[in-house]
């Protein structure tokens, strides 16, 4: 069983918001069908009908290139933001959640800032590796 984390602190630590795979289009394969969003938090809502609805709040993630980094083998995404500038949030059932999807930052030639660790690397990179060898799952997405 695999865990989605949604935390804002844990015993006064850094917060924590994992990433997912979503299914965003069936009648394509692979990873032409699905799209990648860091979930920022659960919720649901009743209906009038008291049909219960349980959604997450989602950041979506932008492809870099219709195919796999020639180097690595390795999709690349990008934070998606609005024409605006603000960032691109939706409101998402959460059935739509295939599994979790685990991003390596794509950190360049320069030196890795020290300042950075595992709970902010959504917020000093922009760009990322999605890591199509984390598990079976993944593996199975990119392949």
């Amino acid at each position: 069983r695999k865990v989605i984390r949604t935390v804002p602190s844990w015993h006064q630590g850094p917060a924590q918001y994992d990433c997912v795979y979503m299914s965003t289009d069936e009648a394509k394969d692979g990873m032409l069908g699905v799209d990648i969003a860091c979930v920022y938090c659960f919720f649901s809502f009743t209906h009038t009908d008291r049909q219960i609805f349980p959604c997450a709040l989602v950041h979506w993630f932008d492809w870099v290139a219709d195919e796999p980094d020639e180097l690595t083998g390795m999709w690349m995404v990008s934070l998606s933001f609005l024409q605006d500038g603000s960032q691109n949030f939706t409101v998402i059932h959460i059935d739509s959640i295939v599994c979790a999807a685990h991003l390596l930052p794509i950190f360049g030639d320069e030196l890795v800032p020290s300042y950075v660790r595992f709970h902010n690397t959504l917020d000093v990179y922009r760009g990322f590796y999605v890591n199509c060898f984390a598990d079976h799952h993944a593996f199975e997405l990119a392949s």
